[in-house]
């Protein structure tokens, strides 16, 4: 698949759209970033935003966030976006994106990765 300079804007838009909704507690607007595949998973918005909230902290709340370069992984186009828990612990987050059959974008799920310690 081709992915153009605007589709890369697009994912991060995407995904700081859901950040955002995730920060005001405004759980339609971050299920409206997922898939119909992880719509129909967790079937409400509340449902989604309790999950993230206990299960992904450093995606609900996190302290920064850093955008790194599109990649793709077993041919899926991932966003790799380095986050700052709420505890300070680094964490590399795997954005699984989807383009739909009206050419959006939307996230197909999300791991999060430990960040190695780098020497310099």
């Amino acid at each position: 698949m081709e992915v153009t300079e605007q589709d890369f804007l697009t994912i991060r838009s995407v995904i700081e759209k859901q950040l955002a909704a995730f920060q005001q507690d405004d759980a339609p607007g971050a299920f409206a970033c997922a898939t119909p595949a992880i719509q129909e998973q967790f079937q409400n918005a509340d449902n989604f935003i309790r999950m993230v909230s206990m299960s992904y902290p450093a995606v609900y709340r996190p302290r920064s966030v850093f955008f790194e370069k599109v990649t793709t992984i077993q041919d899926n186009i991932t966003q790799p976006v380095l986050l700052l828990a709420p505890d300070g612990l680094p964490l590399r987050a795997l954005y699984f994106m989807e383009k739909q059959p009206d050419d959006s974008w939307r996230i197909n799920g999300c791991i999060l990765v430990s960040v190695e310690a780098e020497n310099f």
